[in-house]
């Protein structure tokens, strides 16, 4: 099973504590040993966006994100683990060593 495990921020490009640093590389190593990471990264500003839309032939680019919001996605991890079980303990534990809230959403396909 796939997971995306995305790190929701407040703050543009808010910075961790070294603490918070080791714990975050701590837990890359944790889940690359495990075989569970499939690819983790951080996600640049909101204000660095850019929304196309080129449905029904329209060919719309707007500067900016798609919406408007205090919080937003900061960075995230992809995981494959045996169960939805075995992803909420990865969440809880990522949340923790990035001290940020964290959603877990199910991949498809």
């Amino acid at each position: 099973m796939r997971f995306l495990i995305s790190v929701i921020d407040t703050q543009t490009r808010s910075l961790h504590t070294p603490e918070e640093m080791k714990a975050i590389d701590d837990f890359n190593d944790k889940i690359e040993d495990a075989g569970q990471r499939l690819f983790a990264c951080g996600i640049d500003s909101p204000d660095k966006a850019e929304v196309f839309d080129s449905r029904n032939g329209s060919e719309k680019s707007l500067p900016g994100p798609h919406h408007s919001s205090t919080e937003y996605f900061s960075g995230f991890w992809i995981i494959t683990v045996d169960s939805l079980e075995i992803a909420q303990q990865l969440a809880a534990e990522g949340s923790k060593a990035c001290n940020r809230k964290v959603e877990l959403r199910p991949l498809l396909g």
